[in-house]
């Protein structure tokens, strides 16, 4: 067995990100198929897929923050972004630091509201940021340097507008797009990943195991991910991003997490100075974002003068 396979086998039985179903089975008929009969083909479509957010994203868009919040819809490069503002403290809290809460792959808004509930009632100002391709967000296909772009953009907004940000809190892949835009010098005082992904080019060795795709049409994929942003892979992991983040910085993985490997955590501490790693057991991968110790962590950490 070779390296990348091995690799890609240990991570595939690591995660549960692509649970089996009828969806699976057929996106992977598809993709084989074309990748036998049609080489280019099998490459585009599994770059689509790849880009492509499951669950679809019109499954939550009930599960949205809610009444409470106000929603700004912003054009975002060729899609859009949503921005919710708690409705209570439009008035009167517009002076307070504001925290800007990142959902994950595959995730909505509505994710984030434990946490910024508790940092509302920190005195501290919540806004709730919704990804290009996710929830109301305009768009089919995303990936982690738009996420990126998408946060440095939304924090300079803020910023023009006059908000001073005190953090942003990320989870799972909206972490690894928050550390990329902090390593191109986000302005924000602090930040928090929340069980972060590492290594994009691991997760395409995953993806190719999942869905039976060969290793030459796994590094074509990867290269025309490449092409198309501007950035290589290998430009995204922690060894690469971590020298550059000079913000404080907390990090929290559960060591049960079967999306994202708790080594992936490990690597983001070794790699950014002075980052703090709180180890949970038994939450896995989506609890984190509302467990109350966690939850006081988080606000502890960003509350922080």
């Amino acid at each position: 067995m070779t390296s990348t396979t091995t690799s890609a086998a240990t991570h595939a039985a690591q995660s549960n990100y692509y649970r089996p179903g009828r969806l699976m089975r057929t996106l992977r008929f598809g993709l084989t198929t074309s990748q036998r009969f049609w080489p280019a083909l099998g490459v585009r479509a599994a770059y689509r897929v790849f880009g492509t957010p499951l669950p679809p994203k019109w499954l939550y868009r009930g599960q949205g923050p809610g009444t409470g919040w106000r929603r700004e819809g912003w054009a975002f490069e060729n899609a859009s972004l949503g921005i919710y503002h708690l409705a209570a403290q439009d008035s009167g809290a517009e002076s307070a630091p504001i925290v800007l809460l990142v959902h994950g792959w595959g995730g909505h808004a509505g994710q984030m509201l434990a946490l910024a509930q508790a940092l509302a009632d920190a005195g501290l100002r919540p806004v709730l940021l919704e990804l290009p391709a996710h929830g109301r967000s305009a768009g089919t296909m995303s990936n982690s340097p738009q996420f990126a772009r998408a946060i440095a953009y939304v924090v300079a907004r803020l910023a023009a507008d006059g908000h001073a940000l005190r953090a942003v809190v990320a989870h799972s892949m909206g972490a690894n797009g928050l550390a990329l835009a902090a390593a191109r010098g986000l302005s924000a005082e602090r930040m928090v990943l929340l069980a972060p992904p590492a290594s994009a080019r691991e997760f395409t060795r995953y993806f190719a195991h999942t869905f039976g795709l060969s290793e030459a049409t796994r590094l074509a994929m990867q290269r025309l991910f490449e092409a198309r942003e501007g950035i290589l892979m290998a430009q995204l992991e922690p060894v690469a991003v971590g020298p550059r983040i000079a913000q404080p910085t907390l990090i929290v993985h559960d060591r049960d997490d079967r999306v994202n490997r708790f080594a992936d955590a490990e690597a983001y501490r070794d790699a950014i100075e002075g980052a703090q790693l709180v180890a949970t057991q038994g939450l896995g991968h989506r609890r984190i974002l509302k467990e109350e110790d966690v939850v006081r962590q988080v606000v502890r950490f960003v509350a922080q003068p």
